[in-house]
């Protein structure tokens, strides 16, 4: 660690962040409806706490095509303008969720065995406190910074990002001035395809959604009486065609560097090439999402009663599309592939972004800032499978990484969008640890 860093009794910013998690957790933003708006309350109280006062508020719910409680937030603390500014990025809406599953009350930010559980534990209430502390820790040592240190919490991201970074971009697109943002996108795994390594992804890109809704028509009848042209039939066909769709395995070249790396430190025996990859993929599951375009059925309505064949069934596709694809060609794949003019394919919504170039001061210090506290890790430039609110940034020519310096285990990864979301403590305190270095370098 560079010898300028200031002392920090670590354990008891692990306990304050701990406790600001739980707290954080208990605010219910599930999206829908979000209600984003008591998050950022709660938010800009910490940081006038602080000193910090220099909070704006952007409530997307102010024009009436975009709905209620639906806010957005910046706190700046103000560099000598020399370099320009780093903004600290993260989303304050989570999903859903089906309590029944759950072992512990979802909203209520429990603590047990070192264990902090809820929704948005690791996605990413977590890595909002984690800035948070990095603003905290700056402002409390009294830590010099070149750049502005910008601190936004933005609304809807698990929906598309409407009434987030979209309206952002549309009516404060001033916002989106800044050299670097670290973001969600990338977070560590204290494995790396079967092998015990500590490896921390810093996602430079990631993969484009493309959200399809498929609508069959039919005659409706008695379902006593079955026909040809029930729409239900249709629309099960349909889904048939899809999902039986085998789609090529493909390494673009945001990917080449990370599978290298994986290659040169003995994590994956063979080269990156056509063949390996495609084993690779037909092995295991995260790496077959980040080297083809996927699709996930995700839900599907038809009906109103047991013995009514329905005239209208429809299901919605959640399509993820790897860095430089198409999306209207792969749309025209899916029509082509079900082959059935009473299936329409509607667009719901559809997104895409270039990717940050690893060549750059914040990569180099994020490096440095993990093996300072995790000597043996490796870190792992790699594409997103799912996407951003960074999209929005790169689109504007800004780097932005995923970067969120906690180890999962495999089981605590799958939790994300799942039951009993948590991260460890102890994982908290190490992302506190590694993303304050990582900030106070980058603004020295």
């Amino acid at each position: 660690m560079a010898a300028d860093a200031p002392s920090i009794d670590w354990d008891a910013i692990a306990e304050e962040a701990t406790r600001l998690l739980s707290d954080f957790i208990r605010i219910d933003t599930s999206n829908p409806p979000g209600r984003e708006t008591a998050a950022c309350e709660w938010l800009a109280g910490l940081l006038r706490a602080e000193g910090i006062d220099d909070i704006t508020f952007y409530d997307a719910s102010d024009d009436r095509e975009y709905g209620a409680e639906r806010m957005n937030m910046t706190a700046t603390m103000a560099g000598d303008g020399t370099k320009q500014p780093l903004i600290l990025l993260s989303h304050t809406d989570v999903v859903p969720v089906e309590r029944q599953y759950w072992d512990f009350e979802p909203f209520s930010g429990a603590v047990v065995d070192g264990v902090i559980y809820g929704r948005g534990a690791l996605d990413m209430k977590s890595m909002g406190i984690m800035e948070l502390m990095a603003m905290l820790i700056i402002k409390r040592h009294r830590i010099k910074h070149t750049r502005d240190i910008v601190y936004m919490a933005l609304a809807d991201e698990e929906a598309g990002g409407v009434w987030g970074i979209d309206w952002i971009e549309s009516h404060h697109p001033e916002l989106l001035d800044a050299e670097y943002v670290i973001n969600e996108g990338g977070w560590g795994s204290a494995e790396v395809f079967g092998t015990r390594r500590p490896a921390f992804n810093c996602s430079i890109s990631e993969k484009g959604p493309l959200w399809l809704k498929l609508v069959a028509e039919g005659r409706p009848g008695h379902g006593s009486v079955p026909h040809p042209d029930n729409a239900l039939d249709r629309l099960v066909r349909a889904l048939a065609k899809v999902q039986e769709w085998s789609r090529p395995v493909t390494m673009v070249p945001e990917l080449r560097n990370y599978f290298d790396r994986l290659h040169r430190n003995r994590i994956l025996a063979d080269a990156p090439s056509q063949a390996s990859m495609e084993k690779l993929a037909g092995e295991n599951l995260m790496a077959r999402a980040i080297l083809t375009n996927t699709v996930s059925a995700t839900t599907a309505r038809a009906g109103m009663k047991h013995n009514v064949i329905p005239g209208i069934a429809e299901a919605t596709l959640d399509c993820r599309l790897l860095p430089g694809q198409d999306p209207e060609a792969f749309t025209q794949q899916i029509r082509d592939i079900i082959s059935d003019p009473k299936v329409r394919i509607e667009t719901v919504f559809k997104s895409s972004t270039p990717s940050s170039p690893i060549d750059t001061e914040l990569f180099g210090i994020i490096e440095d800032a993990v093996h300072d506290h995790v000597e043996e890790a490796l870190v792992l430039p790699s594409v997103s499978a799912g996407f951003t609110d960074s999209r929005v940034f790169r689109k504007h020519g800004i780097t932005s990484y995923g970067f969120i310096p906690y180890l999962l285990e495999q089981d605590e990864a799958m939790t994300v969008h799942g039951h009993n979301e948590r991260i460890t403590v102890e994982n908290l305190k190490l992302g506190c640890q590694i993303l304050f270095e990582t900030v106070r370098r980058l603004v020295a």
